[in-house]
């Protein structure tokens, strides 16, 4: 069963008991996933580390071609 399925099953039951309709999936990926950023920042400055550039550094430094 993927999130389609169980969504359309939670929609039958909410609109069967009178509940409140669930999100549809992938509402609230965006938020999660500056919510884990922002995390990420956090634990990088309490580590005494820089806060910027993390993941776009490394990506930059791993797909360079290497100069031998």
């Amino acid at each position: 069963m993927n999130a389609l399925h169980q969504y359309l099953f939670d929609t039958y039951r909410a609109t069967g008991l009178g509940e409140p309709m669930p999100p549809a999936p992938g509402t609230h990926d965006v938020a999660v996933l500056r919510a884990v950023r922002d995390r990420r920042r956090i634990e990088r400055v309490v580590a005494g580390r820089p806060a910027r550039r993390g993941v776009r550094t490394a990506l930059r430094r791993w797909l360079s071609p290497r100069s031998c």
